[in-house]
């Protein structure tokens, strides 16, 4: 064929290989002459670069597989076929939201539709529109036909076109007529007569904008396909979306068939799908190594990467419907979306594909927008087994849910991570919280989760997920887990870790709650302290998934109205019936609120109606309720008599103390707890306003047999000779805990207590609280002399007995004492005697006890200041007491009162030296100053014994906290002693609180100022203003300076103490050694080898002339030492003298001056 002016000849070169399904015709037509033949178009080479796709078992997906990329050239054949007819060119379409995507190649009707250009992109591998490695038309033409098809295009209002559709093993190609697809593969007539396939009509478009209509026939490589779904766009045929993408270019097209008849839309459904997962299973793409660096660098943005949880997943999103179906131009105008589905630790992301200029670029984070959902916000999965299409829902509580429409090819696999990642999450869970609606072979496919090894129940992994999901910080919950107390181990929930608020919000507490259920580990949950305010009468009006409708085992509760009432009521319901070994729950002080005034219009606390309408149906095992401190109301009350009346409930313990208990209230509830006397163990009724009748309540209780503790602490009792418990009752129990304090107890009141505690039912005690019970000396030696026992060990006891009456026949009292009556703990705090000999005769006591290991006598006030007389005698308790292990002889400092011993105490303090037993001592707010620290400090060099001292708010400024911190240096057995924060804030801002004072005072600087404290306080007071500070530097550097000193004596105190520490446990402590050694030296220099404070300070103090300091610096600046005495001063400067101290410590910090200077 000889080539006409102006035409470009296509550049086809390799001749077609000869299949089975090849006609001979046809290969006779090729053999001709190309100078013969005429008017013909070539044939474009198909040539497609195959991209990522997730295979097809979810074992096989890996987070970050090792991909290359590969390229292949492809081949072209000349070919032609007669001319049918011609057509005129058509103006390109606009383009779509996927960009261009040329996978087809096509005859063209008119030699003027071929240009060089357009046959060089189809077959060229490298072109921006072109596939790499594809197959040619005769290679498609020797593949199986498995469903072919006429269509029609509908362009415009009224214009259709003629297509054909034609599905074999690897690809869809569509045809522009069907003459056209039978010339191809010959399984196909030409015409629609015998042998032939009869197929229903379909109307087909596609989004693809380089799909001219001057084209013969386009191809979808059915492995390069991400989702086969159905359409809905309102009109009387059925749509068929077939999304696909090139992830080497990441570009993205979509074709839609539409189809008149239902069954041959399901046809086409069929085919498509179970043809294209046979092409990805024999043709495998694996994602790009770009796209799998982009999506986990998009997780680790958003901190959920873990390359053991990490999935990725090529996903059609549909677009979003705001109610009833779209129409065609709907779906055209908001088209569908290709995007990645990643699955991380904690959440599911839709990462929009990246837009690619070309295979080595990289796109930046910011360019794309996606969304990220927690997966524990999964509120509902639904999958359709007809197509790809499936549906993901989210909602945060509080919130409306989020609908995600999604499809994918990959459908099975999605599903199975999805559940896998919930169940991983919720370990624990034997019931998910979301509709998992699949079919039933995905349901019988889930995989086990591989369980690990992990403290609580994995409870941290669960409230981690939930915090993700949420937008929380989980740093800033706290929470602690007690495995020696009753009913161990115990979670107790603590305060947040955040300076700016001392309450939860709402997200945080149902994350903690939603954490906590179903767990198995924890017999005790406390949210004692913890304001849960926020969840009173909060109701979810979005959703009811979390709400507990079932049982652990799977028994409906049948509750009206379960879905309208509080969040309050629904996660303390649903805590009390997953868990099967939950059986305390601590609501100590945990609602804020008041009780209203109409108890009409009184709602309750919402936590006995969540709690014990389950324990009246058995259908929990919690036995132990703790409600002190919450504001019961009478609809609280009605539930918990509901429960209590019935046996079956077995409460074990009630704590109602401080609940506003009425005294009509009061009787119903002991009415009620009568009926719990064969399992109940602790009873506490305290602080509540009812007036008890004791003998009312000596017939309810006296039905308890296990009775282990026992607080009735603040109540007011109806007056009478009757004791508050008889002793016949009190030798029924084996008591634990028995705490009176606040309660007046009469004379048979104590002597009830007297028979049971000498008694050996009464050795199980442990604790006894007689705080305010207005005792007698006499009562209280009474008490003593019945727990007394004679043994080695003595009675392990704690008596409390603070704030009663001691000086009424106190010689009885102390008499019990110096004869070791004692228990061997005692708290004895809050003695305010009106003589000083009273304090003086229990010291004498004290003194020659031998049963005390413990002593508490802090805040103890007299007259006035103790007498030296006074403090000898606590002085021999210090030396000849050999039993005390920790003694509290601490003050108290508030704004109308202060109680402490005065400055004998520092005489007292002496007596240390030469005890060898006590441990610790606490001896706060007694004002010890430079002058008690210095005491307690010789006390620490020689004293072996000590292990803990306790000395904050003791008025020690910056000299008497490094005379401690030396002192620590040559005692290797002390492992605690205060950084002094208090005290160190206490002292500077004193410091600058004087320097303000000095600033504004202009009065003429004194000449003859001393360092020492010669002048009487009138004196000091005038030299007060005679520093000559004019910048407001100087004094911030003397303030940082001094702060600086604070850290630098905090330090060496630390390394000592990690030093001591280090010996106790047997460690090496050389490098310990050197190091406190450094800091020391450092610390302890001779400030005047550097250069002299005390010359500089003399002229601060107007001492000197400015010739004399110039001079002594600058002997101090060539190299001559100062005198000691300076240091001596530095060192004995007095403490009222807080100021000068100050100068003289930031001068011997600063840097040495040179000669120049």
């Amino acid at each position: 064929m000889s080539d006409r002016p102006g035409r470009r000849r296509s550049l086809g070169i390799f001749r077609p290989r000869v299949s089975p399904l090849t006609r001979i015709s046809d290969l006779e037509k090729e053999s001709a002459s190309s100078s013969v033949l005429k008017k013909r178009n070539p044939l474009l080479t198909i040539s497609n670069e195959l991209s990522s796709s997730p295979t097809g078992s979810p074992a096989s997906i890996s987070g970050s597989p090792d991909l290359q990329r590969t390229s292949s050239t492809s081949s072209s054949t000349d070919r032609y076929s007669p001319k049918y007819r011609t057509r005129s060119l058509q103006k390109v379409r606009p383009s779509s939201i996927f960009g261009s995507l040329r996978s087809l190649t096509a005859f063209h009707d008119d030699d003027s539709n071929l240009t060089r250009t357009s046959s060089f992109q189809s077959l060229n591998p490298g072109s921006p529109h072109g596939f790499g490695a594809g197959a040619s038309i005769f290679e498609l033409a020797g593949g199986v036909v498995v469903h072919h098809g006429e269509t029609q295009s509908i362009q415009g209002m009224f214009r259709k076109r003629s297509h054909y559709h034609v599905l074999t093993e690897s690809h869809l190609v569509r045809f522009k007529s069907q003459v056209r697809a039978a010339d191809v593969f010959s399984s196909i007539s030409a015409f629609g007569g015998k042998g032939s396939r009869r197929h229903s009509r379909m109307d087909s478009s596609e989004s693809q904008p380089d799909i001219h209509s001057s084209e013969a026939y386009s191809v979808i490589r059915l492995n390069h396909i991400v989702a086969i779904h159905k359409l809905e766009d309102g009109r009387p045929y059925f749509s068929i979306e077939i999304a696909y993408l090139d992830e080497e270019t990441n570009n993205a097209s979509a074709m839609t068939l539409q189809i008149n008849d239902p069954a041959e839309s399901d046809l086409w459904l069929l085919y498509l799908r179970t043809t294209a997962e046979k092409a990805r299973l024999v043709e495998p793409i694996p994602f790009s190594q770009t796209l799998v660096d982009y999506t986990i660098r998009t997780l680790e943005q958003e901190n959920d990467f873990d390359l053991n949880h990490f999935r990725m997943f090529k996903v059609i999103q549909k677009p979003s419907r705001s109610g009833g179906k779209a129409s065609s131009d709907e779906l055209a105008r908001s088209p569908s979306n290709i995007c990645i589905l990643a699955i991380g630790m904690f959440k599911i992301h839709l990462i929009p594909i990246p837009k690619l200029t070309r295979i080595d670029s990289t796109t930046s984070l910011s360019d794309t927008v996606g969304a990220s959902h927690g997966i524990m916000t999964l509120v509902s999965l639904n999958m359709q087994s007809a197509d790809d299409g499936f549906q993901l829902k989210f909602r945060v509580p509080l919130r409306q849910v989020v609908v995600l429409s999604l499809a994918s090819s990959s459908i099975t696999d999605i599903a199975l991570w999805i559940r896998q990642a919930t169940d991983y999450l919720r370990p624990e869970w034997l019931e998910q919280p979301f509709t998992w609606n699949v079919p039933q072979s995905l349901d019988d496919a889930l995989l086990p989760v591989q369980s690990q090894e992990e403290d609580n129940g994995c409870f941290a992994r669960t409230l981690a997920a939930y915090c993700a999901a949420y937008g929380l910080d989980k740093m800033k919950i706290r929470y602690k887990i007690d495995r020696h107390c009753d009913d161990a181990p115990a979670f107790q929930l603590l305060r947040p870790d955040d300076r700016m608020r001392s309450k939860y919000n709402l997200l945080e507490l149902l994350a903690v709650m939603r954490a906590l259920r179903y767990n198995e580990t924890f017999t005790t949950i406390s949210f004692a302290n913890i304001d849960l305010t926020v969840l009173h009468g909060r109701v979810d009006e979005h959703g009811w998934d979390h709400v507990p409708w079932t049982t652990r085992s799977g028994e409906a509760l049948m509750i009206s109205k379960q879905e309208n009432s509080w969040l309050l009521v629904q996660e303390f319901q649903a805590l009390a019936l997953k868990s099967r070994k939950l059986r305390r729950l601590d609501f100590t002080c945990c609602l804020t609120r008041k009780l209203h005034d109409d108890p009409v219009q009184e709602v309750g606390s919402g936590i006995c109606e969540a709690v014990f309408p389950l324990c009246a149906k058995q259908l929990t095992n919690v036995d132990w309720i703790i409600l002190s401190g919450l504001q019961l109301a009478d609809i609280d009350i009605d539930f918990f008599f509901t429960a209590a009346i019935q046996k079956l409930c077995h409460f074990r313990g009630l704590d109602l103390g401080g609940c506003g208990i009425g005294d009509r209230n009061m009787n119903t509830v002991l009415q009620a707890i009568s009926q719990q006397g064969a399992t109940m163990e602790s009873l506490d009724l305290s602080g509540n306003p009812a007036r008890l009748d004791t003998i009312a309540l000596q017939q309810q209780i006296q039905t308890f047999a296990y009775m282990r503790k026992v607080n009735l602490s603040k109540i007011c009792r109806v007056s009478g000779p009757e004791p508050l418990i008889a002793a016949d009752i009190f030798l029924a129990w084996k008591l634990q805990y028995v705490n009176f304090s606040g309660t007046a107890l009469n004379e048979k009141s104590v002597e009830a207590l007297s028979v049971y505690l000498r008694s050996a039912q009464s050795d199980t005690l442990r604790s006894l609280h007689l705080n305010q019970c207005q005792l007698t000396g006499s009562d209280l030696a009474s008490l003593l002399i019945a727990m007394a026992r004679f043994s080695t060990k003595g009675r392990d006891l704690h008596l409390f007995v603070t704030d009663n009456r001691p000086e009424r026949q106190h010689d009885k009292f102390v008499e019990a004492i110096s004869r070791s009556f004692t228990p061997n703990r005692m708290t004895l705090t809050m003695l305010e005697y009106s003589s000083e000999h009273y304090f003086g005769d229990l010291m004498k006591a004290l003194s020659k006890n031998k049963s005390l290991k413990f002593l508490d006598i802090s805040k103890a006030v007299l007259p006035k200041d103790a007498s030296d007389e006074t403090c000898e005698t606590l002085r021999k308790v210090f030396m000849k007491n050999n039993t005390l292990e920790e003694l509290d002889i601490s003050g108290e400092e508030a704004h109308l009162e202060v109680a402490t011993l005065g400055n004998g105490l520092n005489h007292a303090l002496t007596g240390l030296k030469h005890n060898t037993t006590l441990k610790t001592l606490r001896i706060e707010h007694q004002r010890l100053g430079l002058q008690g620290a210095s005491t307690l400090a010789s006390v620490i060099e020689v004293n072996e014994g000590l292990r803990e001292i306790f000395c904050e708010d003791n008025e020690i400024n910056l000299q008497a906290f490094t005379v401690l911190v030396n002192s620590v240096q040559s005692n290797p057995s002390l492992l605690y002693l205060p950084c002094m924060t208090n005290d160190r804030v206490t002292s500077l801002k004193k410091i600058d609180r004087e320097f303000n004072i000095l600033s504004e005072n202009t009065a003429s600087v004194s000449t003859k100022a001393t360092v020492k404290k010669t002048l009487s306080l009138s004196s000091h007071k005038s030299r007060v203003g005679s520093y000559a500070y004019s910048n407001n530097k100087e004094i911030m550097a003397v303030v940082r300076g001094l702060s600086e000193k604070w850290d630098s004596e905090s330090a060496r105190l630390q390394g000592y103490l990690d030093r001591n520490r280090s010996l106790v446990q047997g460690l090496p402590t050389t490098g310990v050694f050197s190091e406190a050694r450094n800091t020391s030296a450092d610390a302890t220099r001779d400030p005047g080898s550097d250069l002299a404070p005390r010359a500089e300070l003399n002229v601060r103090l107007g001492k000197s002339n400015d010739a004399d300091f110039n001079e002594t610096m600058a002997k101090d600046g060539k190299g001559e030492e100062s005198s000691s005495s300076d240091f001596e001063d530095l060192v004995n400067v007095d403490e009222g003298d807080d100021i000068e101290a100050a100068l003289m410590m930031t001068l011997s910090l600063q840097p040495k001056p040179t000669a120049e200077e």
